[in-house]
């Protein structure tokens, strides 16, 4: 830190207002002071800059380590979000309150249409079983008119109601028997065709209900607008008929449904009478006077070539 100039020993003069002054090396204007009680008070940059960044007014915590965030300032609040209707569901309410017997309408379609696919099963309303049963022991000539009246309790069935009615008339003339068959055909046919007055009323009530809803909401939009006119009645009025037209298309969305079950259960169960009326012919052929006759007749010849 100090440089030899000479060989000679170098002489320390002592100035109380300069500090230590070394001989031949006073150029400097400066003092060269010591503070540091070891005597060595050079003082050095590094502490001089830091010395100097020191808080002037004693703070000791200015480089302090800010405190942790609490819950609350981590976690904000989540902004609850309003709930929103679902968009079909918005359509829907804003036909208005003709809307409401159109769902009823739509409820009463689906509950019947289920009651029906369930009621118009096969395996209810024909049965195999009973069927191959009771007509092949008919025609063999196997079945008495006791058996043939306990068979048809067993089951409960239209076709079984019809060979029922059929049974009672054993014996008398195929005339009779096929009028016994048609009234009972004709009480089966009311109980397969039910409900099917509600589908084809209500495909035919709810397009007017729609149609209804329509002109009120054109009404109530054309009586919204001001007599003043403006730049946005134009807008005012087709919100307001869009708005009105969706009775028209609730309508339409349910009666086109129902005309469907109508015709496909009506369908049905015509052709489960016809099967019937089939099947009936075939016992009333064996069971009437005029086919027992021809069943004895049949037998006779029979029994003489075997004798």
């Amino acid at each position: 830190m100090f440089s030899i100039a000479s060989a000679q020993t170098p002489q320390f003069n002592y100035n109380p207002g300069n500090g230590y002054n070394q001989g031949g090396y006073s150029g400097s204007s400066q003092p060269n002071t010591y503070s540091n009680p070891g005597g060595f008070g050079a003082q050095s940059a590094p502490a001089a800059r830091i010395a100097a960044a020191a808080p002037q007014n004693g703070t000791a915590n200015q480089f302090s380590i800010p405190a942790a965030p609490t819950e609350a300032e981590a976690e904000p609040e989540a902004e609850s979000a309003p709930w929103e209707m679902p968009a079909m569901i918005r359509k829907i309410t804003e036909g208005g309150w003709l809307m409401i017997p159109l769902g009823v309408c739509s409820l009463i379609v689906i509950g019947l249409s289920l009651e029906r696919m369930i009621a118009l099963r096969r395996s209810r309303v024909i049965p195999k079983p009973f069927v191959r049963r009771f007509t092949e022991c008919v025609e063999d000539g196997q079945l008495s008119y006791e058996e043939a009246t306990s068979i048809c309790d067993e089951f409960d069935c239209p076709v079984a109601e019809v060979f029922h009615a059929a049974v009672r008339r054993w014996g008398r003339p195929m005339m009779e028997i096929e009028q016994a068959v048609i009234d009972a055909g004709d009480r089966v046919g009311d109980s397969l065709r039910r409900f099917l007055r509600v589908f084809h009323a209500i495909s035919n009530v709810t397009p007017l209900i729609g149609l209804l809803g329509t002109v009120l909401g054109m009404i109530q939009s054309f009586e919204n607008l001001s007599p003043q006119g403006g730049g946005g009645q134009s807008e005012q009025l087709a919100a307001g008929i869009s708005t009105a037209l969706m009775t028209t298309a609730g309508g339409l969305s349910v009666a086109i449904p129902a005309y469907l079950a109508y015709m496909y259960f009506s369908a049905k169960s015509d052709r489960y009478l016809g099967e019937i009326d089939k099947l009936c012919q075939r016992v009333i052929d064996c069971i009437s006077a005029e086919g027992l006759e021809n069943a004895g007749a049949a037998k006779t010849p029979r029994k003489r070539r075997a004798a």
